[in-house]
């Protein structure tokens, strides 16, 4: 409850402008190509240099000069002293400010520099002095573009109240995410340790690759370590983001049963797995040198994982998986959103701020679902259990039971009763003439009049161990201690209503002693065998006592 709750918070919707770390007035671009000898007095003037008309990755990677607009229509530069851009790949960006009296101040900002002016949401930040006033335009020289997204995007110039805002703001977002990762994290890894199923710990392992994603992606980890190169950060977005999709294979693949995967499935699923891991490795490695092919196997492995997902879920539907449709529900926004970064990663749409940050909404949904899932799933595999057990008692009982009389069977009683402590008193009891109950009711006739006896015994001696040996011939164990005579349970047999009103006796063969060995069993036995056989010559209807079995000396 407790993680739905961060989730609905960190997703719930409020005006953009209040959650996009991309705050402040929008600036317009025009790119022009570095030549040998250019300078910036001299660029500012050249407008006829830039071009405004082409994409920005048409221009492909290199050096550039991107000026922006003139700043004299934007209204408040008065108060407007940050200048805000979207961090990409390149080497370094110099930032020169154009003044009214035609002086021009500039910032370089290399790897490290780029890093400690870092903001959440990872736009880097240009604070323009105040006490000179408002430049009137900007220009920038970015060396070593790879030119993926752009060469510089999102550039906006915004007041310091803004800045602190969007920070404010993303920090609060950034932190919900973190800790419904957190509490998802420590609920999922608990009920694997308690558990041990296999797609809880890939699970674990997913929500803890989309925390570190978050820490990198945010910005958050350079202000962490605030000297690590911005390129090698967002290398760490790379691996991380793979992690992240890689162990959300691996939870797909061990969430529903093993047939969903089986075969060329569960090869496909170990196949793409790899070949995202090596892809994202060369990124790592490599990157930016041929970073638009090793981006554009980056993304391919992606699509892979996306397009397997679609028999995982077909071959789930084939077994009629009841929890299906939440783990439908779950991915269903993570593949859009992936889609949708694919058509950014191929420049078929235009570079957006949330879909770059798309994967953090969409795997805290896909996170929150997937644990609805996994809790659906434990609560199945609990009934199952529970009825797998309840099976195995049935079972049990019935191995141990006379199907006719539901007592215990003779291989239970002895089971039981042999190695108790004390002092034991055992009845031996057989029905009177029972062939004549027989030959009078019938078979059927004969099983509910040793139905009916059966009921009897279980009346007359509560809490004794009672068992049909076999036939008409039942016994009764109980400690000596306890008040079960035979005289109440014949008196109780006469009572008892027969089918037919037919008139039935018993009689009893009683014997005391210690039944710690199978030898005393053998013993015991026989004496209450023989003082059963001389009630029956006695007349029937009635009981004798043998002489009760010593206690061996110990």
């Amino acid at each position: 409850m407790t993680a739905l709750l961060l989730a609905i918070c960190s997703l719930w919707p409020v005006p953009v402008q209040a959650r996009s770390a991309v705050v402040g007035v929008p600036l317009s671009t025009c790119i022009a190509p570095v030549r040998a000898g250019d300078r910036p007095g001299a660029m500012f003037g050249a407008a006829a240099r830039f071009d405004c008309t082409h994409r920005q990755t048409w221009f492909g990677s290199g050096d550039f000069w991107v000026i922006s607009q003139p700043l004299d229509a934007i209204p408040d530069m008065q108060n407007r002293s940050r200048v805000r851009v979207g961090s990409l790949w390149q080497d370094a960006a110099t930032l020169y400010a154009l003044y009214p009296d035609g002086k021009i101040r500039g910032w370089r900002f290399d790897g490290r520099q780029a890093t400690r002016h870092l903001q959440l949401g990872a736009m880097i930040e240009w604070p323009l002095p105040t006490d000179i006033g408002p430049p009137v335009r900007l220009m920038w020289r970015v060396e070593g573009a790879a030119n993926l997204r752009g060469i510089l995007i999102a550039p906006t110039i915004a007041t310091a109240h803004e800045s602190g805002q969007a920070n404010l703001a993303m920090a609060a977002i950034y932190a919900g995410f973190a800790g419904l990762c957190l509490a998802l994290l420590i609920y999922n890894f608990a009920m694997w340790g308690a558990l041990r199923y296999p797609f809880q710990l890939a699970y674990c392992a997913m929500v803890a690759a989309l925390l570190l994603y978050a820490l990198t992606s945010s910005g958050a980890l350079a202000w962490l370590n605030p000297t690590m190169l911005n390129n090698d950060r967002l290398r760490l977005n790379y691996v991380l983001l793979c992690a992240a999709a890689a162990t959300a294979l691996t939870f797909a693949r061990y969430f529903f049963v093993p047939a969903v995967t089986a075969g060329w499935v569960g090869k496909s699923v170990s196949a793409i797995t790899a070949a995202s891991v090596v892809a994202t490795a060369l990124v790592a490695l490599f990157a930016p040198w041929h970073i638009h092919i090793l981006d554009a196997l980056f993304s391919l492995a992606f699509l892979a994982i996306i397009v397997v997902v679609v028999p995982i879920i077909r071959r789930a539907r084939a077994e009629r998986s009841p929890y299906l449709w939440l783990f439908a529900i779950a991915w269903a926004a993570p593949i859009l959103f992936a889609a949708l970064r694919l058509l950014g990663n191929l420049t078929l749409i235009p570079w957006s701020f949330w879909l770059d940050n798309s994967t953090l909404v969409s795997m805290a949904f896909e996170a929150v679902m997937s644990t609805l899932a996994i809790a659906y799933r434990i609560r199945l595999l609990s009934l199952e259990r529970d009825d797998a057990l309840e099976r195995e008692v049935i079972a049990a009982r019935l191995a141990d039971t006379d199907p006719l009389t539901g007592l215990l069977n003779r291989r239970a009683f002895l089971r039981q009763a042999i190695g108790r402590e004390g002092k034991q008193s055992l009845m031996l009891t057989d029905l009177d003439h029972f062939k004549r109950v027989n030959e009078t009711l019938g078979h059927d006739g004969g099983d509910e009049v040793l139905r009916v006896f059966a009921r009897v015994l279980r009346q007359a001696a509560p809490g004794a161990l009672i068992a049909r040996m076999g036939g008409e011939e039942f016994a009764i164990l109980s400690t000596a201690e306890q008040s079960i005579t035979p005289d109440m349970v014949l008196a109780r047999l006469r009572a008892a209503r027969m089918p037919f009103d037919l008139t039935v006796t018993a009689s009893i063969g009683a014997c005391t002693g210690p039944l710690v060995t199978e030898p005393d069993w053998k013993a015991m036995y026989r004496r209450a065998d023989r003082a059963l056989f001389d009630a029956k010559q006695a007349g029937r209807d009635r009981a004798r006592f043998a002489a009760p079995l010593a206690v061996r000396a110990a």
